[in-house]
């Protein structure tokens, strides 16, 4: 009987670990349109976290490369692109990292937090500005 009862108790404590992660597939909506741009894949990589553009919505954008971007990235196409580095876990957020936006080239300092399960707040800022967005996970 208690090993049934810890059995159960170890199956809710995986199901709920796993139930906050941020790592899968996310639609991002723009914060000013409200309209759906891409999916970007978020996955672990040793002990931090990255994301990639793995679809573009708008089939005339698929094609484009980051022509502003300064680092790297620069010519690189925008599908596929790592555009989010080195977050790092600490307790329900994920920061310390950057977030670029391949539409202007910039690079942000990110921080990113699950709202629920399936809503993901996405910030991008410096010093005392920032831009926060919704992304939805892609079930």
């Amino acid at each position: 009987m208690k090993k049934t009862g810890l059995t159960i108790t170890l199956l809710l404590f995986i199901l709920c670990i796993n139930a906050q992660s941020i790592t899968g597939k996310w639609r991002t909506i723009d914060d000013e349109s409200g309209k759906e741009k891409s999916v970007v894949e978020i996955y672990k990589k040793g002990d931090k976290y990255y994301g990639k553009v793995f679809s573009i919505v708008d089939p005339t954008k698929r094609d484009k490369k980051c022509i502003k971007c300064t680092d790297s990235r620069k010519n690189k196409p925008v599908l596929g692109l790592e555009i989010i580095k080195d977050l790092e876990q600490d307790d329900d957020e994920f920061e310390d990292g950057t977030i670029l936006d391949p539409e202007n080239g910039k690079i942000y300092d990110c921080k990113i937090w699950l709202e629920d399960k399936n809503t993901l707040n996405v910030r991008g800022y410096i010093g005392f500005f920032f831009r926060t967005q919704e992304w939805i996970r892609v079930e």
